[in-house]
């Protein structure tokens, strides 16, 4: 079997490095990633992927990049069940193994 995710996007906020319970380090993303044809309108739609990094690629993206940069992600996806409101709900989470830093949104601005 194989579960294995590959996205190129713009971070949608700056990385919050927080730490959890047990110690570990660990954020929240939000990627924009574009999908690769238009929609009815010609224009092209952008989905928007909650991405969850831990440890040291939690740490080094968190120092390094900030809202707008793009970044690549290769990594696993994850289901779970949580309770709410005595009704079960179904999550899916992108669980981060490695980030590639492509260009920041800062960096390009200072070659224009």
């Amino acid at each position: 079997m194989l579960n294995n995710v590959v996205l190129v996007g713009r971070l949608v906020r700056n990385p919050e490095l927080r730490d959890t319970d047990q110690g570990k380090k660990m954020t929240y993303i939000t990627l924009a990633v574009p999908r690769g044809y238009k929609n009815m309108n010609g224009e092209y739609d952008t989905d928007f992927i909650d991405c969850i990094l831990w440890d040291v690629v939690a740490t080094n993206t968190a120092e390094y990049c900030k809202k707008g940069d793009i970044i690549g992600i290769r990594g696993r996806l994850q289901s779970r069940v949580i309770t709410q409101e005595n009704e079960k709900k179904y999550l899916t989470d992108l669980i981060a193994e490695k980030v590639s830093f492509l260009t920041s949104r800062e960096a390009k601005m200072k070659t224009e």
